[in-house]
């Protein structure tokens, strides 16, 4: 390869490095990891995994620990607007220099390992993090668990936010095998805690067979929350359950607990702009657990809605769009600019005839279209990251051409 000096070189070089988009496995980054990180990390580690609700229960955990004298990074996937999401340190994300300086270190040891552009991600967060001397690192799972690149790490808590029907091809079927599959972050003689109300069998079975301290949330925190909707209470009370688990090495107080879980901000999970008179909401529901839980919130104050909707191929949209169609009077379909993205001619086979349906060539079409009729004064943007992503840099360019 030729010298890489960007942000972007690199990212557009990782995404055809390997063969395939999505590789689980150990391996490769196992590999590479240990050149890098012969002792491991030094830094205190949690893993996130969960089919729904990893990323509130991380913007918790991180909150609550920015309000202490610790510091904290988190990793987390997918971004939403600028790739220097994934990484942050005590509220700020790292810079473009860090990251291509990052990479450059994997790369002078990776030799003849090919790694997905994941892999890329997770050794720059690990680097990043460790020249950044932080206390306390954050991880999100990216997929399923046992078999993610984030598992390299051997996590001082595991956590497991809940689990439903997602990523089948990956991760199998039903509840059992995508919970074997999650389980798999778990280490011995750690604790793991899990916030599912009817977690299936297989977790406790692996919690027993290697030896780790399984404990499950019971009751869903009841104070005041910055992030909307009931089922942000369950994350809620993961995240003070594991802060309470590293108590003994860091203590933070209740009244900066209470703080944090009132502070935490996290783009696309119900946020809410406003704009000529209607309010428009970015959710990032993108399975049907995801989708029920935004149904229920949308709910609570019905009234003629407007989705602007796509999804991914791999993804049951049927049963996506069967979870919230009684709340939505109209859909504007949007095509994705994704591989993995399912067709247009794909999604309208997915309605029913009563369903009032419109398909647009792309995003500010949606949008502008959206914006101008009279029947619905509110908006919600779903089906995935990439919908929202695609929405919020849409609505910024309608907000900068209006001002």
């Amino acid at each position: 390869m030729g010298r890489l000096t960007t942000l972007s070189e690199w990212l557009n070089w990782q995404e055809n490095l390997h063969d395939e988009e999505i590789d689980l496995g150990l391996e490769r980054i196992q590999t590479v990891c240990s050149k890098l990180f012969p002792n491991g990390v030094d830094f205190t580690t949690i893993t996130v995994a969960g089919t729904n609700g990893k990323g509130s229960t991380i913007a918790f955990i991180d909150s609550i620990y920015q309000q202490s004298s610790y510091s904290v990074a988190k990793f987390t996937s997918p971004h939403i607007l600028d790739y220097n999401e994934r990484f942050v340190i005590n509220g700020a994300r790292a810079t473009s220099a860090q990251i291509c300086a990052a990479f450059e270190q994997i790369e002078q040891v990776r030799g003849a390992t090919s790694l997905t552009y994941f892999e890329f991600s997770t050794l720059a967060a690990l680097l990043i993090f460790t020249q950044q001397d932080v206390d306390i690192a954050i991880l999100e799972i990216g997929l399923g668990g046992r078999l993610d690149s984030v598992n390299v790490v051997d996590a001082d808590i595991a956590v497991i936010t809940n689990i439903a029907i997602d990523h089948v091809d990956y991760l199998g079927a039903t509840r059992a095998l995508i919970g074997h599959e999650k389980a798999g972050i778990m280490r011995r003689n750690k604790p793991c805690i899990c916030g599912d109300s009817n977690p299936p069998l297989a977790l406790k079975k692996h919690a027993d067979k290697i030896g780790a301290m399984l404990e499950f949330v019971d009751l869903p925190y009841s104070g005041a929350l910055s992030l909307i909707g009931e089922h942000q209470r369950q994350n809620a009370a993961l995240a003070v359950l594991c802060i309470e688990k590293l108590n003994n090495k860091f203590k933070v107080n209740p009244q900066l607990i209470r703080q944090g879980l009132q502070n935490a901000q996290l783009a696309g999970r119900f946020q809410i702009k406003n704009i000529n008179h209607k309010q428009i909401i970015f959710d990032v529901a993108h399975n049907e657990a995801a989708i029920k839980a935004l149904a229920k919130q949308l709910a609570k104050d019905n009234q003629p809605t407007l989705a602007i909707f796509s999804a991914l191929k791999d993804k049951n949209i049927a049963l996506m769009i069967n979870a919230i169609s009684p709340l939505i009077d109209q859909w504007h379909l949007v095509p994705l600019k994704v591989r993995r993205a399912a067709e247009i001619a794909f999604l309208i086979d997915q309605f029913s005839l009563k369903d009032s349906i419109s398909a647009y060539d792309n995003m500010a079409l949606a949008v502008n279209e959206a914006l101008n009729q009279q029947t619905c004064q509110r908006i919600v943007v779903f089906g995935s990251f990439h919908v929202v992503a695609d929405g919020l840099k849409t609505l910024d360019t309608f907000y900068k051409q209006q001002s």
